[in-house]
Formats: structure tokens, sequence, C-alpha cells
């Protein structure tokens, strides 16, 4: 005899099959949260060196102060990276609930499903392109500061 929550072999189908189809989804979440780790480490570390740079004496400040710049566009684009890949990760998330839901409510969702894990690729996308940016502009804040050495 099938449990209570179960009406049929036929619920118990589907919901493997859901299952089945969120596992993918949960393997994307978890690459977004090491992206996201990356990403947070690299903010905290430029976070640290513009500390750093802004408790300098007035001359030696003035030294670094082309590096600052850079460090402040550099976490403009960490902060949109880290945002769109948030955005990325609840986008997937939600789709992956709301798989389980369709399933429970018998409800079609397959266009909901499809929107929002569109959004969530997209989000990554763009998420990407905002880290190379900051990895372009980390590669020329090291050119530039390895040319002011005496």
């Amino acid at each position: 005899m099938l449990p209570a929550i179960f009406s049929s072999t036929a619920d118990i189908h589907d919901v493997s099959l859901a299952i089945r189809d969120a596992v993918a989804p949960v393997f994307l979440l978890t690459g977004i949260g090491s992206i996201l780790g990356v990403l947070v480490n690299r903010l905290s570390r430029s976070i640290d060196r513009a500390r750093a740079i802004n408790a300098m004496n007035d001359e030696q400040f003035f030294k670094f102060s082309y590096e600052l710049d850079i460090i402040v566009k550099r976490t403009k684009w960490m902060r949109w990276s880290v945002g769109l890949f948030i955005f990325a990760g609840l986008c997937v998330a939600i789709s992956i609930a709301s798989v389980f839901i369709s399933v429970e409510l018998r409800l079609n969702l397959t266009h909901f499903v499809l929107i929002t894990f569109i959004a969530a690729m997209l989000s990554l996308t763009i998420g990407l392109l905002c880290f190379l940016r900051e990895i372009i502009l980390a590669s020329k804040e090291v050119i530039t500061s390895s040319r002011q050495m005496p």
C-alpha cells in the first residue's frame, strides 16, 4: 500500500521525474556559489587595498591615487557581477521550486520555469562579462603599478 501522500503510482513517477529534472539546476547552484565565493574574496581584497591607500600620508597617497581609481572601477564591476550571480541563483532556485510546485498542485508552470531559467542564464552571462571586465582592470592595475616601482 502506498503512503497517504501518494494517491497512485503515477504520483511517484511524477515526483521522481521532478527530482531528476531538478538535479542539474542544483549543480548549477553549486557552481554559482563557488563563483560567488571567488568574487566576494576579490571584492574584499580590493576594499582592503583601497583602505590601505586611503590610510597613507598625502605624499604616498598621491603615488597610489591612480591605483585607487582603478580599484574603485574594479569594485563597481564586482558589485554588478555579484548582484547578477545572486539574481541568477535566485532564478534557478525559483525554477527548481516551480517544478515541484507544478507536480504537487498539478499546474502547468512550464513557461514560468522556462522564463526563470532563461533569466538565470542571461544573468550569469552578464555577470561573467562583468567579472571579465574586472579582471581586465586588475591586469591594467598590475601593469601600471609595476611601471611606478623605483
